[in-house]
């Protein structure tokens, strides 16, 4: 069996590897990706897998995002250390939904249960995952409404500086230096912004293009992006989406 891995920590990925080589030492691991869009472009340039384990929570948004892009004709074995995606996720009957960290009978068992799919049962699950897809590309939000007090404030999607989320609160930061508590996910705010203006940095952060004023080639290759406010802390590009993100600031 030929497994794509799609997971943004390294300790996961790794956990995984270990416990695939412990069920059946023939599973060949021909990728691992770790954001939205190195998964679309590994699927477009290789060989499909037989199957994919993917992380829904990715380091530039939702995993569900990808089935906007492009048709997945692989069926796919979903993982996350957050519930809150149960429903969604089995909405496509997908093979099976595992909560993190990934124990090795509850991963034996999913693997068994799709070797007992038949095609018929394959094809009709590939024919719903495109339902997975968050939202039309011609809808994304050029304002919000954001509670405040006892009003609702209609602020414009482009003097948005940054969203930043810790300990499940969300933070609009504004360009102007004001800054509003926002009753959403980044997941959920991600897909309803256009990405050629907006990219999920890392899990804490959600920035701006045009709000990026430098960046600096960190001593582990890792990206140390400056914005034109201050942030609650320092926004970090992981190594692995440096060539990404770079191109993303010049638009290409």
């Amino acid at each position: 069996m030929r497994i794509l891995i799609v997971e943004d920590e390294t300790a996961a990925y790794e956990n995984i590897v270990d416990i695939l080589a412990e069920i059946d030492p023939s599973v060949e691991i021909i990728g691992n990706t770790e954001s939205i869009i190195q998964t679309i472009h590994w699927l477009r340039g290789n060989m499909l897998p037989d199957l994919i384990l993917m992380d829904i929570h990715l380091s530039d948004g939702s995993a569900f995002s990808i089935f906007e892009s492009i048709t997945i004709e692989v069926p796919i074995i979903f993982t996350t250390a957050y519930d809150e995606y149960a429903i969604e996720a089995f909405r496509v009957n997908c093979i099976d939904y595992l909560l993190k960290p990934i124990k090795t009978e509850e991963l034996r068992r999913a693997l068994v249960k799709f070797s007992k799919w038949s095609e018929r049962e394959v094809a009709q699950y590939l024919s719903r995952l495109t339902r997975l897809s968050p939202v039309s590309s011609n809808n994304y939000n050029d304002r919000l409404l954001v509670p405040h007090k006892d009003k609702l404030l209609p602020i414009n999607v482009c003097d948005i500086s940054c969203f930043y989320t810790t300990d499940k609160t969300t933070t609009i930061y504004m360009k102007d230096g004001a800054s509003y508590p926002y009753n959403k996910t980044l997941d959920q705010v991600m897909t309803s912004l256009n990405p050629c203006d907006f990219t999920r940095a890392n899990k804490q952060f959600i920035i701006a293009r045009d709000s990026v004023r430098n960046i600096t080639v960190w001593f582990d290759s890792r990206l140390l992006i400056t914005l034109d406010i201050e942030t609650p802390e320092r926004i970090y590009i992981s190594k692995n989406r440096a060539a990404e993100f770079k191109s993303w600031v010049v638009g290409r």
